[in-house]
């Protein structure tokens, strides 16, 4: 008898074998907060695999991936869905997954599969976090927009660029991580780092925000239903097509775009798996294999704002129109991440929140 069953039995006395039953057709997903998928495609799942999605939200992706490795092999639910590359580690190194190499891998790019050798884990879609812009404030003032990380700390971007902070913030981590990757860490052998040009952006009058919503909404000049004054934010390079997609005339030009140039642009994965311990492991491989196919991936871009992993997937029209994606965005060893996330982040307060 499963632990899930024998709670069933204690907190409602329901009968053996129709809980048995009732159980075997429901499939648990653990995701985080921003998790969303429409209904028509969860119910074509059921129709397909007469299995019911009960979805489970445990808040942002490092506090599910905590939860997860705590609950190892006696897990919340049967599937997790969200950890992505920054957390991937963690995640690994927490035996918190059964391998599973789902059939439609095949099509999938290598450049996604991060865990091609354990098969631990799936690639279900992939986001950029980039320097979005102020079109109108950039057409009138004719400064030309940067085009590396290093031109924000050139004086004539002072006061213009707007940050959620690394230590509250996934966008904000992300950012971290590529200025780690372009510009070094401490201890290099030329002498600079990341903090160096953390030092420059502050010098330069860089704003701090605590979350996205702070930097996107109430320090950003670009967006629609922004309060701030800055030009240049640190967000998505799907923000553009959302702008569009909840302005209230969704057939004016977008007011916003994300610069992509080379080495700008931090690539984050996000995965599901199969977590130890589940009581029906293959219907979380139906569940799995579902989060691959065309449905589930066309519908992802309109409900969390991020790009499928498949080829055959065809994106909307606003994200063909106002989304790009960069040709060189930065990656990073999901290992380092791990080895030395807390250091960069606690670096980065002392140098910058405490300086």
């Amino acid at each position: 008898m499963t632990k899930r069953l024998w709670a069933a039995i204690a907190a409602g006395g329901l009968m053996l074998a129709g809980t048995a039953q009732a159980q075997e057709r429901t499939i648990t997903l653990v995701t985080h907060d921003s998790f969303a998928v429409s209904e028509a495609v969860l119910e074509q799942f059921t129709t397909q695999t007469g299995l019911q999605v009960e979805i489970l939200r445990v808040g942002d992706a490092g506090l599910m991936v905590n939860q997860a490795v705590l609950t190892a092999g006696n897990p919340l639910g049967d599937v997790l869905f969200g950890v992505d590359n920054t957390f991937l580690s963690r995640a690994l190194e927490g035996e918190i997954f059964v391998p599973y190499a789902s059939p439609l891998l095949d099509d999938i790019a290598a450049e996604f599969q991060l865990d091609a050798e354990g098969n631990r884990v799936t690639p279900v879609d992939f986001g950029d976090v980039c320097l979005n812009y102020d079109i109108a404030w950039f057409e009138q003032s004719g400064l030309p927009l940067p085009q590396s990380l290093a031109d924000l700390a050139a004086p004539e971007y002072a006061g213009l660029l707007a940050v959620p902070s690394p230590a509250t913030s996934s966008p904000g981590l992300a950012f971290l991580l590529a200025t780690v990757a372009v510009f070094g860490d401490e201890g290099d052998t030329d002498g600079e780092s990341y903090l160096d040009f953390w030092r420059a952006l502050t010098a330069n009058d860089v704003r701090i925000t605590e979350g996205w919503t702070d930097a996107y909404y109430g320090a950003f000049s670009g967006s629609a239903g922004s309060e701030g004054g800055r030009p240049l934010v640190v967000s998505y390079a799907s923000s553009p097509p959302a702008e569009v997609v909840f302005a209230e005339d969704p057939s004016a030009p977008a007011p916003t775009g994300a610069i992509v140039a080379a080495d700008t642009c931090f690539r984050q994965i996000e995965f599901a798996g199969i977590l130890r311990g589940t009581d029906n492991e293959a219907g979380a491989q139906q569940l799995i294999n579902f989060m691959l196919s065309v449905d589930f991936q066309q519908d992802m871009p309109l409900n969390m704002f991020v790009f499928p992993v498949i080829p055959d997937a065809a994106l909307p029209e606003v994200f063909a129109e106002y989304a790009t994606i960069p040709e060189q965005p930065i990656v990073m060893n999901p290992a380092d991440i791990e080895a030395n996330r807390d250091r960069w982040i606690q670096s980065w307060i002392e140098a910058v929140l405490r300086s």
